[in-house]
């Protein structure tokens, strides 16, 4: 059951290429019954738009693998050169205005304070002039240094996980869920207009409608926020497997 969930869950936030490991598969003799599980988990991804028929299945142990035993260490290869040759290499957004979604914020003495988080975009450099956008006023700051393991950078780039250390900016003015941004390229907004679909209980979803008034918690990069909506006029109720448009206005500025 948690695979279909799983499959259905990669299918609904857009995860492009799935592998396979079947895992324990020391713990059964049978070869027809492992061909059959392989099978059924074939059918089960083409049935969410998957390539069922060519994308990798690998039958191993990880435990087997974790005793030493060859036999499932070479299945953990198998695995990693599926991972190189099936999954091809995310295109990084380097061209784009800097944006990093803060997901920790540390205070290090006589050093300052720091953010880590990924870079979904852009490439910040030592010396750059920074925002930090969202929740609470719009403030400048100025990166003096980037870090990622515990190696000092001059430079951090999209897809990458880093730390970068703020100049003047207290512990308290940064918080997860703000975003550190290239100076102007990102605003703060409280309401936005939005096409909805709402899944279903069968695709993960709603079991029941919402109603005027419903407000729900929002997702954006690290936070969740609290909306108001405001459904279209004569519309009281929406249910699940509709499709609605809808006004939403936040509790807290976020950027978008």
């Amino acid at each position: 059951a948690s695979t279909r969930e799983h499959i259905l869950l990669g299918r609904q936030v857009g995860i492009p290429y799935i592998i396979v490991f079947m895992n324990k598969c020391d713990m059964v003799d049978d070869e027809e019954l492992l061909e059959l599980v392989e099978m059924e988990v074939r059918e089960l991804l083409s049935e969410y738009d998957y390539p069922g028929d060519d994308l990798p299945v690998i039958q191993g142990s990880a435990l087997g693998a974790l005793n030493g035993e060859k036999q499932w260490e070479d299945k953990i290869v198998e695995l990693a050169e599926a991972l190189d040759n099936y999954i091809p290499e995310p295109e990084r957004a380097v061209d784009q205005p800097f944006l990093l979604p803060i997901e920790d914020v540390f205070s290090i003495q006589g050093r300052g304070t720091v953010v880590t988080g990924r870079i979904e975009r852009g490439i910040l450099r030592v010396g750059d002039e920074v925002e930090i956008v969202g929740i609470k006023d719009t403030t400048l700051t100025t990166c003096t240094g980037v870090e990622m393991f515990r190696k000092l950078l001059d430079e951090g780039r999209a897809g990458e996980n880093v730390g970068a250390l703020l100049r003047g900016t207290k512990r308290d003015d940064v918080e997860r869920g703000q975003v550190l941004a290239a100076k102007g390229s990102i605003n703060p907004h409280t309401t936005f207009e939005s096409e909805v679909y709402v899944l279903s209980k069968d695709e993960g979803g709603r079991h029941t409608p919402f109603f005027k008034g419903y407000r729900p918690q929002f997702y954006f990069r690290t936070t969740d926020v609290t909306g108001d909506i405001q459904l279209p006029e004569g519309v009281e109720m929406v249910m699940p497997g509709d499709n609605v448009q809808m006004i939403v206005t936040l509790i807290a500025p976020i950027a978008m």
